[in-house]
């Protein structure tokens, strides 16, 4: 029902939208002489926040059409690898004239309301001196109710598949939330000896044992009961979209989550925004924009990847229990012993405090010492460990070195 009324809400919300873009148009056309006036920069700073809160953020676009590589610009095109139903396993193709022979990375994004192009700037570093593939996963909302479920076990046979189709001498990085099932599939592989096993496993910000240094996240999670949560957070798709009456966590719930974390910032932010706006402060208003582009734009997650995400990892804290399973078989992280192992943390990070990252090595005693890394960040939160100039100047640096030093030696 909820979804439905947020659905019905949006629609009746468009004429609004529709007019305070004319009003925008009107009041910003240099041939009308209000535009000048203090008044027509009002009616046009009135409009544009009004628009901006209204409009509904699609998709975004990678943007990502070159890199600069030995001081010259390459195109890069984004490449579709494997299409499965709730994933795209992509590749950022560089346009080089010759074979630069770099390591290979499967760059596994959150699936946790945001898109995968949360992580460009991630991406836009790496593939400077990295192949780089990304898991673009899907909006549960457009896939059909025919594809059947997607819980934590599908989640896991994603990654041994794509593992498998991008192995040998692959690397492979989480950035927060897929963390403890890269992890399951890593030691799975390892359980087998299998030969598809990656050469290292960079894990950034993750909540592989949450208890290890609670957050109000995590402690949220915790103290309701499991029907709390699929009570009051799942919902039918409504019928119109494509994945019609598949249960979902939808993503404008998770997102009134973000932005209860921290209403002052937000409501801050868009004062400045209406501030700037009658200014004319132009780049300050682009740089609100792109930033609010990204960050409104969610996506739906499947109702039991969602219910056995808290359930698993935040409840029962199954990776560290040694209960966590894949359809049936017990993983068991010590099982890994050739895979080097590097965490990240953020020193100032509120989701994923430091210790719940760092606590992978622990549970993967069998990795030479020698192929053990932690690094923790100082005076960044969560975002600024995968994006910023803090992951650009010093962790992405630190993240191709370790992975150079434990490429496996055929």
């Amino acid at each position: 029902m909820l979804y439905n009324l947020h659905d019905i809400k949006n629609q009746a919300m468009e004429p609004i939208r529709y007019i305070s873009q004319l009003t925008k148009i009107a009041y910003s056309n240099p041939f009308n002489p209000l535009s000048y006036t203090s008044f027509g920069k009002v009616m046009v700073a009135n409009s544009n926040l009004l628009e901006n809160l209204l409009r509904k953020r699609n998709k975004p676009e990678w943007n990502i059409n070159d890199v600069n590589i030995d001081g010259k610009p390459h195109a890069v095109s984004v490449d579709i690898v494997k299409d499965l139903p709730f994933c795209n396993l992509i590749h950022f193709k560089r346009d080089y004239p010759k074979a630069k022979n770099d390591p290979k990375i499967l760059l596994v994004a959150p699936m946790s309301g945001h898109y995968a192009t949360l992580l460009r700037g991630t991406v836009e570093a790496l593939i400077k001196d990295h192949e780089v593939y990304v898991t673009d996963w899907k909006d549960a909302a457009t896939v059909p109710i025919e594809n059947g479920r997607f819980g934590l076990d599908e989640y896991i046979d994603y990654m041994l598949d794509f593992m498998r189709q991008l192995s040998p001498n692959l690397n492979i990085i989480a950035v927060c939330q897929p963390a403890p099932l890269v992890l399951s599939a890593v030691s799975l592989l390892a359980q087998k000896n299998d030969k598809d096993e990656p050469d290292s496993m960079i894990l950034m910000g993750v909540p592989v044992d949450t208890t290890a240094a609670p957050t109000f996240v995590t402690e949220a999670a915790e103290k309701q009961i499991l029907n709390w949560f699929e009570n009051n957070c799942i919902h039918l798709v409504p019928s119109r979209f494509i994945g019609g009456n598949r249960k979902v966590y939808p993503g404008f719930i998770q997102l009134s989550a973000f932005m209860s974390m921290n209403p002052a910032r937000h409501a801050d932010a868009h004062a400045k925004l209406y501030t700037h706006l009658i200014e004319g402060d132009g780049d300050s208003v682009v740089a609100h924009d792109k930033f609010y582009d990204e960050y409104l734009a969610v996506m739906d997650v499947t109702a039991e990847f969602y219910l056995e995400t808290i359930k698993e990892i935040f409840q029962e804290h199954a990776i560290p229990n040694g209960t966590m399973n894949w359809r049936g078989e017990i993983i068991t992280p010590a099982s890994i012993k050739k895979c080097a192992l590097m965490t990240v943390e953020g020193e100032l990070d509120d989701i994923s405090a430091p210790g719940q990252t760092i606590a992978t090595h622990d549970l993967c005693p069998n990795i030479p010492k020698a192929k053990h890394l932690n690094l923790v960040q100082k005076n960044v939160g969560h975002y600024g460990i995968f994006n910023g100039r803090h992951w650009r100047d010093t962790i992405k640096p630190a993240i191709g070195k370790f992975i150079r030093a434990n490429v496996a030696k055929d």
